[in-house]
């Protein structure tokens, strides 16, 4: 399969003045494994500011020659010369991120390494920092007067989680509102950035040929599973607390039901397309704490309780299936079916639709038997793709069907071009003022007025414990009993497209 040339070229960020790009918690894995991998990358690609500076923050005391050798190290393979070039731009400033007189001297530190540079400085404050350190470092910018507008842009990127219930996600949307203006936060997913998830809005709004089925009428279910092979291991202590589904559902799995449920929006563009996401998310029945267990379900993989971290006799789940109905003229009555957990039989992310069945046979079947309905696989990870399964006939055979699939990889489809890291489309995406990849306030607090009746409903007396289920399992057998209670059961989707 060969795909036609891109119509929208790789962007070049440029322009007069500096871009100083920086990184609170600069000496934290997320910096090392992910952020500098990305910039790199970036650069080696042409598509950083001529004159970007990156500059690292964080209370380890470390020099900038340090700095750039540790960031080497999370690199991998490149030629020396690109590195070379590339560390020219990194310095390293030790500093309390949450105290305004030491973020002041890093203000000096940037204006410092850009003499005669002239024209403006944008500023990008990456916070790549523990929740809890969010709020204190935003009034840490604000006191050293590094977040008002200068000559030049100023920008904030908030990794998540981002809150832990509706009222502390409000409370720090507050809170960063009194320091910036909306249009200058960036609440950071990284599943947005995937290129497989911003194909979906290609896939449905490109295309003459979906539009007109994506409704109730010929879609009987929509199933999202967003699946980690991996134990929590060393993240015991936080994963105790907030369990799957404020880990994976509230974020990862609700964005992504927003994207596969909403509405074309008037154009792409950041305001349009979230506005279509906050319809959707508005949309979503709020379960009472009544309906929460016939609309949950919730597991816990064997020795949870020996990871570092854990409390004794903890009842996190590292499982959840729910069903959710979106009710609104487009999809009511149609179940949207959505599970995460850890230690499953193996990592991916998919969406699978499954349209319905042809409403009269004409083409003789077996007695007892019935033609399934259509169903299309959105691949997420780790093989990107879309798989699409129809009936076709068999050859010599009579009227015998079988089903079959129209298959789309990335890695056949582009051969050549690597995908590349979710990080890196969206700190381009920042660099260049294009919000439409990142969550906006209200679709915070939205999808956290969906999570929370959950949560609180597992905290009532009486309330279910978590089935048991061993790793490299898909999950408990209530994961299925809950589809198979409504008719429907867990579609193979991407793993049988492979």
């Amino acid at each position: 399969m060969t795909a036609a040339p891109s119509y929208t070229p790789a962007r070049t960020l440029d322009g007069a003045g500096v871009t100083a790009l920086v990184i609170l918690g600069g000496s934290g894995n997320l910096t090392h494994t992910k952020l500098g991998p990305a910039l790199f990358s970036l650069y080696r690609k042409g598509r950083l500011p001529a004159n970007v500076r990156i500059v690292g923050v964080a209370r380890d005391e470390m020099s900038s020659d340090e700095f750039r050798d540790w960031l080497r190290g999370g690199i991998g393979d490149a030629a020396t010369w690109e590195w070379d070039e590339f560390a020219l731009r990194l310095s390293y400033a030790p500093a309390d991120v949450t105290n305004a007189d030491a973020l002041a001297a890093i203000g000096r530190h940037i204006a410092d390494l850009t003499p005669g540079e002239g024209g403006e400085l944008n500023c990008l404050y990456y916070l790549a920092l523990a929740p809890g350190l969010y709020e204190p470092a935003i009034t840490a910018l604000a006191g050293a007067a590094m977040a008002g507008d200068g000559p030049g842009w100023r920008r904030v990127v908030i990794e998540k989680p981002f809150g832990s219930d509706v009222r502390s996600a409000r409370r720090l949307n507050e809170h960063i509102h009194s320091v910036f203006r909306e249009e200058q936060v960036y609440r950071i997913d990284h599943y947005l950035g995937k290129e497989t998830v911003q194909n979906l809005l290609v896939f449905r709004f490109a295309n003459a040929i979906f539009e007109p089925v994506w409704n109730r009428n010929y879609i009987e279910q929509m199933q999202i599973t967003v699946a980690e092979d991996v134990l929590v291991g060393e993240r015991g202590e936080y994963y105790d607390r907030a369990g799957v589904l404020k880990d994976m559902f509230q974020n990862h799995l609700l964005q992504l039901l927003a994207l596969v449920a909403m509405d074309p929006p008037y154009a792409y563009t950041a305001d349009a397309l979230r506005n279509e996401k906050v319809k959707a998310l508005s949309s979503v029945r709020r379960l009472s704490l009544r309906e929460v267990s016939r609309n949950l379900v919730i597991g816990q993989y064997e020795g949870y309780h020996w990871e570092p971290g854990v409390a004794p006799g903890s009842q996190t789940p590292t499982y959840a299936a729910l069903r959710l109905f979106v009710d609104n003229w487009r999809w009511q009555g149609v179940p949207f079916y959505l599970r995460s957990g850890k230690g499953m039989a193996r990592k991916t992310t998919e969406m699978t639709i499954q349209f319905r069945s042809p409403p009269h046979m004409l083409f003789p079947v077996p007695d007892g038997a019935s033609i399934p309905g259509n169903t299309l696989s959105i691949c997420i990870q780790p093989n990107e793709g879309i798989h699409l399964e129809f009936q076709s006939k068999v050859p010599d055979a009579g009227l015998g069907m079988k089903s079959v699939a129209l298959e789309f990889e990335y890695d056949e489809g582009f051969a050549g071009i690597a995908l590349p890291d979710a990080y890196e489309r969206l700190l381009l995406d920042v660099l260049s003022g294009d919000a439409s990849l990142f969550t906006r306030s209200d679709e915070i607090e939205l999808a956290w007025s969906i999570i929370d009746p959950i949560v609180d409903g597992l905290d009532l007396p009486g309330a279910p414990s978590p089935y048991r289920y061993l790793p490299g399992m898909d999950g408990p057998p209530g994961g299925a009993e809950l589809l198979a209670n409504h008719g429907h059961r867990w579609l193979p989707g991407c793993a049988e497209a492979r």
